[in-house]
């Protein structure tokens, strides 16, 4: 086996945690390799250290049998390493070509050349794939589109190693195709790829082989046709884990939500809810499925009050809050969970004993007369921490500085510690290893026994399917069905998601 990557003895150490422990890493030219592991078990750590954001503390790294020792990621790209992140890095105001040549630019007489950086995008879009135009503004181009911007952008400065961090945590189950397309084809023209992913199924479907980390350490590392999602559970947690959804029928109770005729329009003033009705009962979990981009989000920001709607009411309990503060919407028992953390979860500056009170303003027992009571705080911030496996030395760590599935741990502490009526749940899994999933649909599950009213939004067709009484479709702004969980399947809900179907149904 000729190896593309030998990484050997790799240790890195952050204050209070041991991140890589002595990690060997070896991976084979022309190989789709997978990464897995719990949050904070190490995976994005021992990648910024091949892709040259971080430098060891201890170990090597042979490229094609050579030692290599970056300072940057400029030294890691300009030995062929380049890594496509979570978090896309893009101007959004900026076109397809200007992000994609950004720092590299195709100039002429000193100014950029449009025409020929267009026309290099076009050429190299299509010797892999990736279907792309090169004069749109990336603000108004889809996510997996973004995401084909950000490898074409690795591959345009010469990278033979692509690192793909939870490449499908943004992507619709057509894109997630299109992705799949993509990784063969790079595959095929020799490139070597590490496939980062807490998606058991993706793994399993996208790589040959698979190393699976925990608490810094390899503890395991398949050939990836030998293997089962059940054992790479097991090496990822330490434990069993179910990875199917034991959901008990329940008589669901009152009328906790209710909407009509509900209209909103998008940040460019088009029409984006059309006339939306529904109602959720307490003990409920009503399950929206839709393509990204089609209402979901405008929902989400009517119910809470962080756009103003233009048409229709929303009672919760019966009141009419359509026109209520956000603040109030949540004293009145109305919880959220954003599909955002960084713009609309958490405030990545402060610490995770604020974050976790924010939107507490009446909680007295988190005051000292008129002052906060930061005691008080860290003790309930740790309770939260204790309960959902918040992964950090102390409640005074800056929120910035956690993993991605450890920020959304403290949301999803600090929302469910609400005991809402409401609870609005909008991708509450994403960026979740198989254990907190396993943990979060639980607490969803526990939730609705104890009362609540839930309203799932999610891209994870399965999770919709599995967690939800019933499923909701948006497509184009509207309603387009409504099936009960028992008497559908995902065939028909991937029809009317892609506007297969317009006439409501009801089963």
């Amino acid at each position: 086996m000729e190896l593309s990557i030998c990484m050997q003895g790799i240790v890195k150490s952050f204050p209070g945690v041991l991140a890589n422990d002595h990690i060997d890493l070896q991976v084979a030219r022309g190989e789709v390799h997978g990464l897995l592991g719990e949050n904070g078990a190490g995976k994005t750590t021992l990648m910024n250290i091949l892709s040259g954001m971080y430098r060891p503390d201890e170990g090597q790294i042979e490229l094609f049998g050579k030692p290599v020792r970056f300072e940057s990621p400029k030294d890691a790209l300009a030995k062929g390493i380049g890594m496509v992140y979570q978090h896309f890095m893009l101007i959004p105001t900026f076109t397809v070509a200007e992000n994609l040549t950004l720092g590299a630019e195709i100039t002429r007489g000193g100014f950029l050349d449009r025409s020929k950086s267009e026309s290099m995008v076009k050429e190299l879009s299509k010797k892999y794939g990736l279907a792309i135009e090169p004069s749109a503004k990336v603000q108004y181009i889809s996510v997996g589109a973004q995401q084909r911007v950000e490898i074409l952008k690795v591959l345009y400065r010469g990278a033979q190693i692509i690192i793909l961090d939870e490449p499908t945590a943004v992507l619709t189950p057509q894109e997630t195709e299109d992705l799949y397309q993509t990784v063969n084809a790079l595959r095929k023209a020799g490139h070597t790829i590490i496939f980062i992913s807490h998606k058991l199924n993706e793994v399993l479907r996208f790589t040959d082989r698979v190393t699976v980390l925990r608490a810094g350490k390899v503890v395991g590392t398949r050939v990836t046709s030998e293997t089962t999602a059940e054992e790479l559970a097991s090496l990822m947690v330490g434990r069993s884990v179910s990875l199917h959804v034991k959901k008990l029928p329940r008589e669901v109770d009152a009328e906790m939500l209710k909407v009509e005729n509900l209209k909103a329009l998008d940040a460019r003033r088009l029409p984006a809810l059309r006339g939306v009705s529904f109602n959720v009962h307490a003990g409920e979990i009503v399950g929206i499925a839709g393509v990204e981009g089609n209402g979901q989000t405008q929902l989400v920001e009517a119910l809470t009050g962080l756009i103003r709607t233009t048409g229709g009411t929303i009672r919760l309990d019966g009141e009419d809050i359509t026109h209520f503060p956000t603040s109030e919407r949540f004293c009145r028992g109305i919880a959220h969970i954003p599909e955002d953390r960084h713009r609309r979860g958490l405030i990545l500056d402060f610490s995770l004993a604020e974050n976790s009170i924010l939107g507490y303003p009446d909680r007295i027992s988190l005051r000292s007369g008129f002052r906060l009571d930061m005691k008080s705080i860290r003790k309930f911030c740790a309770k939260l921490m204790a309960a959902f496996d918040v992964r950090a030395p102390s409640p005074d760590v800056m929120a910035g500085g956690l993993s991605g599935g450890n920020q959304q741990k403290l949301v999803l502490a600090r929302e469910f510690s609400r005991c809402p009526k409401l609870l609005i749940a909008a991708q509450p899994t994403r960026g979740l290893d198989v254990g907190a999933t396993e943990f979060i649909h639980n607490s969803l599950l526990a939730e609705r026994k104890r009362g609540a009213a839930i309203l799932l939004l999610s891209l994870e067709l399965s999770e919709i399917m599995d967690l939800s009484d019933r499923i909701l479709v948006f497509y184009e702004g509207k309603i387009v069905g409504e099936c009960l969980r028992e008497t559908t399947n995902e065939d028909e809900i991937g029809l009317l998601m892609t506007g297969g179907r317009h006439e409501v149904l009801i089963h």
